[in-house]
Order: C-alpha cells, then sequence, then structure tokens
C-alpha cells in the first residue's frame, strides 16, 4: 500500500442522484470524494478538508456557485475548481475562469470529462471553443433568416417573400435547395 494520501474531491450539486453517481465514480478513480448539497455546507468541508480538486454546480438554492467558487479559493487557495453547470454560456466561463476556476463543464459530464478538465489548461480550452464558434457562412445566415421567417408566417411562403422583399417564386427557388 503506498505511502502517498489518498486526493480528495469536494462535489458541491444540489441533485442528490447526481452527486452520488460522481461519489461512486471519483471513488472507483482513486479519490476520495467530499460532498455537500449547498453552500453552506460546502464551506465546512473546505474549512474541515481544504479539498485538491472540487466540482461545483452553478445553480444551487441560495449562494450560487460562483459565491461558492470565490469563497472556496479564499479559504483554500490551491484547490483546483471545475464550474458545472446545465446553463453553459461563454460569459459564465470567462467569469469563473476569472475568479479562479481551472475549468468549466457544461451537463450532463461524466467524471471522466471532469477530472479531464480538472487537468486542461482552462485558457486554452475557452481559446478552443471561441474557435468552434466560427460565424456561419453567408448562405448558412441566409438560409436560417429565411427559416425564421418562413417559421414566423406559419409557413406562408407568399407573406415570407413578402417580409423578405423578394419574389414568391425565388423564395421558393431558395426553399428547394438543401440547406448549407
Amino acid at each position: 500500500m503506498s505511502d502517498k494520501p489518498q486526493r480528495t474531491i469536494l462535489v458541491c450539486d444540489d441533485d442528490e442522484v447526481l452527486r452520488s453517481r460522481m461519489e461512486k465514480a471519483f471513488s472507483k478513480r482513486g479519490l476520495h470524494p467530499l460532498t455537500a448539497d449547498c453552500y453552506d455546507r460546502a464551506i465546512e468541508v473546505v474549512r474541515a478538508q481544504r479539498p485538491d480538486f472540487a466540482v461545483i454546480d452553478l445553480k444551487m438554492p441560495g449562494p450560487n456557485g460562483m459565491t461558492l467558487l470565490r469563497d472556496l479559493l479564499a479559504v483554500s487557495p490551491h484547490t483546483r475548481v471545475v464550474i458545472l453547470t446545465g446553463y453553459g454560456s461563454i460569459a459564465n466561463a470567462v467569469e469563473a475562469v476569472k475568479m479562479g476556476a481551472v475549468n468549466y463543464v457544461t451537463k450532463p459530464a461524466d467524471a471522466d470529462q471532469i477530472l479531464s478538465a480538472l487537468n486542461a489548461d482552462a485558457i486554452g480550452a475557452l481559446n478552443a471553443e471561441l474557435n468552434d464558434l466560427s460565424p456561419p457562412s453567408l448562405a448558412e445566415a441566409q438560409w436560417e433568416h429565411i427559416q425564421r421567417v418562413l417559421a414566423d408566417c406559419k409557413g406562408n411562403i407568399s407573406e415570407a417573400a413578402r417580409r423578405l422583399d423578394i419574389p414568391r417564386r425565388t423564395l421558393q427557388r431558395k426553399l428547394k435547395k438543401m440547406a448549407p
């Protein structure tokens, strides 16, 4: 048996099923999981244990994950934190990284994805994600716009053509083409 102490990971999520599943998965991967269902319990755990890693849900009752991230790092600055959320946005990811999170993962995520995120360079990951958000081509943008206008007109091609300020037959030809 190794003399090396087991590394700890805090899992803070108000979803009991997810928390339990993560606890088992991290345990199978050689980590000692610590769990909390809210901000108050998580801060208690952090003060007592100073975990090596933490996975924090962004949306929780009471203080949210960003508040917990700030306060957790004030108590235990060496803890590597990943924000986990079902409400991902680039703005939230950038804010989390600026506040000290090493990464940001959207749900559904498994233990391997979270561990990978804990070990990944957050700035590199955000840059890769931003590069994936390249603007659509002109043809794609036009197709999407036509589809939105057509949906607003409840499929009425004549009305959509009028709103788009193009002849009805031109719109019909564009619609016969495959989407870009």
